[in-house]
């Protein structure tokens, strides 16, 4: 039998992956009912929550609406797209490296 020797380093670096915070963007289309309803599905936040997300979206011109991996982050983007076109309105996301 071969018998083989690999060196190992004692430690291994290990990064966290970079985070991205999804932002939803505000429009003078998208109704404030329907913001409440894409952050209550896509992003499965509470009434409560949907509601202050959706106010600061209004007043603000746009809020983070969570902070996830690439992948996840850009997969609530293009949820959040569909959505919008299905219902016949304008609301954009983006996910920004945080």
């Amino acid at each position: 039998m071969a018998s083989y020797q690999y060196d190992l380093e004692e430690q291994l670096d290990i990064e966290e992956p970079k985070k991205y915070k999804v932002l939803l963007l505000n429009d003078d289309y998208s109704t404030m009912d329907f913001v409440i309803e894409v952050l209550m599905n896509v992003f499965r936040k509470t009434i409560s929550e949907s509601e202050k997300i959706m106010l600061d979206v209004h007043n603000n011109g746009s809020a983070v609406c969570g902070v996830y991996t690439h992948e996840i982050a850009h997969t609530k983007v293009s949820q959040v797209k569909t959505m919008a076109r299905a219902s016949g309105f304008p609301l954009k996301a983006k996910a920004v490296e945080e």
